[in-house]
């Protein structure tokens, strides 16, 4: 990773303590979906590519609301990551890592956060230059307890926890030293997206926005 692609994406992950991870069906909910979310103090927003709609809604909430910073998930291949170049995101992140991914992603510059679950996986990618990642499954992959296990031979390597990570847990997250931001899918889940409740969409990413302040020691 470039040191202008690692600031950018250590900036998109100060924006907010939480990026809310999204799975849309119909992409005539993104942008509504968006702007509830903005509202709510989360303008970074992880579109997954876990549906047909995926790409149409990131485009959609691109341009039609221009505070959001839009990013694309479940990277799983080169040729993902080169739809989200093309598409002009702000940023993508991956499950897991290959050496493909990261020369792709070298390649094109994007701000990637690789997914990580072992010191062989942060070995593949602090070699590679990317020491910005995502923790996936976090609490699967043995919560908190692997993460200080992580830091000790990796200190350099920041994290973005997703998998598991709710409003219950996300404080205790976000006083890790080493943690940028967490990610989840609690803050708008498929059932409110799928109903149109934004309102409530809006009022839990209020409450996740104001969850760094509540960390007993956080940090940015």
């Amino acid at each position: 990773m470039s040191d202008k692609s690692r600031r950018q994406l250590l900036d998109i992950l100060a924006l907010a303590p939480v990026i809310p991870v999204i799975t849309i069906e119909d992409a005539s909910h993104a942008v509504p979906l968006a702007r509830a979310l903005v509202a709510g103090g989360l303008p970074a927003i992880e579109i997954t590519l876990r549906t047909a709609a995926a790409m149409e809604a990131a485009r959609a909430i691109m341009a039609e609301v221009p505070q959001a910073v839009v990013g694309i998930g479940t990277v799983l291949t080169p040729g993902d990551l080169e739809r989200a170049c093309t598409l002009g995101a702000a940023f993508a992140v991956s499950p897991g890592v290959t050496a493909d991914l990261l020369t792709a992603a070298a390649i094109c510059e994007l701000p990637f956060a690789p997914g990580i679950q072992t010191a062989s996986d942060l070995i593949t990618c602090v070699t590679r230059g990317f020491d910005i990642v995502k923790f996936f499954p976090a609490v699967p992959a043995g919560g908190l307890p692997a993460l200080n296990a992580l830091s000790g031979p990796f200190p350099q390597v920041r994290y973005c926890p997703t998998g598991g990570i709710g409003a219950a847990n996300a404080v205790e997250w976000l006083a890790h030293p080493k943690v940028a931001a967490v990610g989840g899918s609690w803050v708008a889940p498929t059932p409110d997206i799928t109903s149109a409740a934004w309102p409530a969409i809006e009022q839990r990413a209020r409450a996740a926005a104001a969850l760094r302040s509540r960390a007993p020691t956080a940090h940015q």
